[in-house]
């Protein structure tokens, strides 16, 4: 209970700052750049969160990350799935989120304004909108993060993958880099609100190549990403059940 109340307190407050800090440099009209203040409005806020929840990150495979933007597909069942990625990952990378967070009093605001993007799902024609927005942001040199399940798992198993989130890696022509986050449905899962800490794993697969894909094969390429993140979960099952 007490380390929840800590984890709630600093999230609140490490928010509130961070969030700030991002728009006042949008007033000021401070320019986006890696390392940047931006960066620092997402990274440093999520490794601030988690060194308040006691859940360490360690991360494997890092090194087979193309220095070049990407497209990082991830599992997702936990809201610490984001603050893990955001706090480990290489470079400036960048969420693509639902519609639905852009609303959140001052946090919307400074996501948008850091460049983070967001998907309205129910409305497709915006939505592919967005993601060709997203496939210029990533051709700038920014990488994204999606969530192919399109919400979080409530049984911390993979769900069946949308098709969109391959088609934005195809339009970007930038490799997919499957992920997959380990732990985090045991700290805190979707609907519940008191932390179990423990260390969170991160495992990088090989990256997968679009290069010279049609929009057409983007369900092939997603079947191709599903199969990756299903081997690296077993794999980091595995090592955990073996300790």
């Amino acid at each position: 209970m007490i380390r929840t109340l800590w984890f709630y307190g600093v999230l609140v407050v490490s928010t509130v700052i961070h969030s700030t800090g991002v728009l006042v440099a949008a007033l000021l009209g401070v320019t986006r750049r890696p390392g940047g203040v931006y960066d620092w409005g997402t990274n440093d806020w999520s490794r601030q969160v988690l060194w308040a929840a006691g859940t360490p990150v360690r991360a494997e495979g890092l090194e087979r990350i193309p220095n070049r933007p990407v497209v990082y597909a991830s599992n997702h069942s936990s809201m610490f799935d984001i603050w893990a990625l955001a706090a480990t990952l290489p470079g400036s990378v960048r969420m693509v989120a639902k519609q639905e967070l852009a609303r959140i009093p001052l946090v919307g605001r400074a996501m948008i304004t850091a460049g983070h993007l967001t998907i309205d799902r129910a409305h497709p024609a915006r939505a592919l909108e967005a993601y060709r927005r997203a496939a210029e942001v990533i051709q700038g040199g920014t990488s994204a993060v999606v969530f192919p399940e399109g919400t979080r798992s409530r049984t911390g198993e993979l769900l069946p993958f949308k098709n969109a989130p391959f088609g934005l890696a195809i339009a970007a022509q930038v490799p997919v880099v499957p992920v997959y986050v380990g732990n985090t449905f045991a700290i805190m899962p979707k609907g519940r609100f008191f932390l179990r800490p423990q260390p969170i794993r991160i495992a990088v697969g090989e990256p997968i190549s679009t290069e010279g894909m049609s929009l057409e094969r983007r369900q092939e390429l997603r079947e191709r990403v599903h199969a990756a993140i299903l081997a690296l979960k077993a794999r980091v099952d595995a090592e955990g059940a073996a300790r």
